[in-house]
């Protein structure tokens, strides 16, 4: 991680609460050691970032340390936090971490008459119960549909049917309580979905697939709503109509 990313996740890790955070809780999670913490914490009280406190008590980011106000409408404050608060109960560890930052910075970049409407919302997204787990690495995964990587994956259906498939991905899908791969089987030449809890080994391939990602994903839709259109009942996901992997 570069210095100039490492200074700004400290802010937003001291952003998240008014609580002093230790340099070894901040070193913990962004992987590095407690002496680097000190001195990039030293950096930022240099650039006038309003950081107080001390080494073995923990620092704290005093208010007044504001980025320029958004113009967002209650409303849109609201449906912004909810969203976060879905993906930050439901995702993966890196996209649920993503989602309580971005709820931070919301707080810190409005004015202070509207953080009523993310401290106390009027609306609320409960954590799910029994959520299955991945087993595959998201944030990997995620990469890899960014950067139109090849996956080999080992795969059991829902009969626990081993296969063996090389896929093109092109999204996740994010249900209540599992997440579903939308991808391009090369054993079964078409779009397949495939449940992560189900992928027993997943290998990231360095060999891109030869189309444009957004060409794939382009084409994925148009197959999607053709099989919609065709025979899917309307209350199924669309990403599920892509048939769970057979």
């Amino acid at each position: 991680m570069r210095r100039a990313d490492r200074l700004f996740q400290i802010i937003q890790i001291l952003r998240r609460t008014r609580r002093p955070v230790t340099a070894a809780t901040i070193a913990a999670e962004l992987e590095t050691s407690k002496r680097s913490v000190y001195r990039d914490v030293a950096a930022l009280i240099g650039q006038r970032v309003p950081v107080r406190g001390e080494a073995g008590t923990g620092y704290v980011l005093e208010d007044g340390y504001d980025l320029p106000p958004l113009m967002l409408t209650p409303d849109e404050i609201e449906a912004a936090v909810l969203g976060a608060q879905w993906v930050a109960n439901r995702a993966d560890p890196a996209l649920a971490k993503a989602a309580r930052d971005l709820i931070a910075k919301i707080t810190a970049a409005i004015p202070e008459k509207l953080r009523p409407f993310v401290q106390q919302p009027a609306s609320g997204s409960p954590p799910p119960r029994n959520t299955i787990a991945d087993q595959v690495d998201m944030a990997q995964l995620r990469a890899a549909i960014h950067a139109g990587r090849k996956l080999a994956l080992a795969y059991a259906d829902e009969q626990g049917r081993p296969s063996q498939r090389r896929v093109w991905p092109i999204a996740v899908g994010y249900f209540d309580t599992t997440r579903v791969l939308a991808a391009w089987c090369e054993l079964r030449q078409d779009f397949r979905a495939f449940r992560t809890d189900r992928i027993q080994a997943a290998e990231f391939l360095e060999e891109r697939y030869p189309e444009r990602p957004a060409a794939l994903r382009a084409r994925w839709r148009k197959a999607m709503d053709a099989r919609r259109a065709a025979d899917v009942p309307a209350d199924m996901p669309a990403l599920r109509s892509a048939c769970l992997s057979r």
